[in-house]
């Protein structure tokens, strides 16, 4: 009897072993996500925060072509906010004027691991260029006031980014980037401090993106 359970459970044991191993489910396919995108941009950069809008379209599965504005202020390496005791800000000493940045972008992007991560994930590294226009206010006045002495100035530049955007609607779309942002000016530079000009402004800004696809 214990023979006869024996051999049972060795021809049980040896049917299992000699079963195909099954394979494993296909992987699902990359979505198929609309080709244009509108949105805005919400900046946290070195000068405070900014904001924008960008459009996008995608030419392939990979690159996608996009324009980009945005209004952020460029504040000096060595500006220190000061306040009064009633939480008002107070006039920086040495500071002639305040700087705002109005870049049009014109680029590419570049979706990274198209193969290998679902659309839950999508990173991508960008490069935009385009005319920049630098609007300064004097600083020793009111904030709103200040904008009816506003001055134009103009130049070019661009930035390098690394982002991704997020989720599985092909309708909303959320991402975050980071960019370095490098801007020239085509006259004599800016006078942020009295004496102090600057013909080229950098910074590092971190945006969120918000817009649909359709």
């Amino acid at each position: 009897m214990k023979r006869l359970s024996l051999i049972l459970l060795l021809a049980t044991l040896s049917s299992l072993f000699g079963q195909k191993i099954g394979e494993f489910a296909a992987e699902k396919p990359n979505m198929e996500l609309p080709n244009n995108a509108l949105g805005i941009d919400l900046m946290i950069g070195e000068g405070g925060f900014g904001f924008g809008g960008f459009y996008r379209y995608n030419y392939t599965n990979t690159f996608t072509g996009f324009v980009d504005f945005s209004i952020s202020e460029s504040k000096h390496e060595r500006e220190i906010e000061r306040y009064d005791i009633f939480g008002y800000p107070l006039p920086i000493y040495g500071k002639k004027n305040r700087v705002f940045l109005l870049p049009l972008n014109f680029g590419l992007q570049y979706r990274l691991f198209y193969e290998s991560l679902t659309d839950n994930l999508r990173p991508y590294l960008s490069l935009g260029v385009g005319p920049t226009m630098f609007v300064t206010t004097p600083a020793q006045e009111e904030f709103f006031k200040s904008f009816g002495k506003a001055k134009a100035l103009y130049g070019a530049g661009g930035y390098i980014g690394l982002g991704a955007n997020f989720g599985i609607s092909s309708t909303n779309l959320t991402g975050i980037n980071i960019r370095y942002y490098f801007l020239q000016l085509f006259d004599d530079g800016v006078e942020q401090y009295f004496g102090d000009f600057k013909k080229t402004i950098e910074h590092v800004s971190l945006t969120i993106n918000i817009g649909i696809m359709y």
